[in-house]
């Protein structure tokens, strides 16, 4: 390659911010690693809640590139999955034009102001699978669907590495449900 030549890349900039307790630093290790060790690229995770942990605002954000990442924290998400109100109101300004907006639709409302967003009802359709504790992978399995920022196999085999064996069948199927919502909301 001559010197003059540059290689177009990939970087996703991803930010999932909840509440204590509904799981999304888990989901954010599942993101991260089902992009490093099974999709081969470059990932970095990183967390942030308050000191009351349960129950208080908590935020992850993960940067994931065909190549090098220059600089680890999440500037401009250009993915934002919001699970409770509090964390719209905080994040939803540093959302990147254009940008894809994914919320907890019993859980968040959101101001009209032009964005597109994607709602769905994370929480119910956990339950529908069998546990209200899996909504952080029906909320993965979505915006995999979604954005397509990780191959589905990836986020399989992160899952499958990561949970307990017991619940793997569970979070399979969470995720497997969040994944068809979003090909079902594609066709619509």
């Amino acid at each position: 390659m001559a010197p003059s030549e540059t290689v177009a890349t990939s970087e996703h900039q991803i930010r999932i911010g909840g509440f204590g307790g509904q799981g999304i630093v888990l989901a954010g290790m599942l993101l991260g690693k089902a992009a490093s060790l099974y999709d081969g690229k470059e990932a970095v995770f990183t967390q942030s809640y308050g000191p009351e942990a349960r129950g208080g605002a908590s935020n992850v954000d993960v940067v994931i590139s065909d190549s090098t990442i220059g600089y680890p924290l999440v500037t401009k998400p250009d993915v934002l999955v919001v699970l409770f109100q509090e964390a719209y109101t905080r994040f939803r300004p540093s959302l990147k034009e254009g940008g894809t907006l994914i919320i907890e639709e019993d859980l968040v409302h959101v101001e009209e102001d032009g964005f597109k967003y994607w709602p769905i009802p994370a929480t119910r359709m956990a339950e529908e699978v069998g546990r209200r504790i899996v909504t952080n992978v029906v909320v993965l399995g979505y915006l995999v669907g979604k954005t397509g920022v990780v191959s589905r196999e990836a986020a399989e085999q992160a899952i499958e590495t990561t949970v307990k064996e017991k619940t793997i069948k569970l979070n399979l199927s969470a995720f497997a449900a969040g994944f068809e919502r979003a090909e079902q909301d594609d066709l619509a």
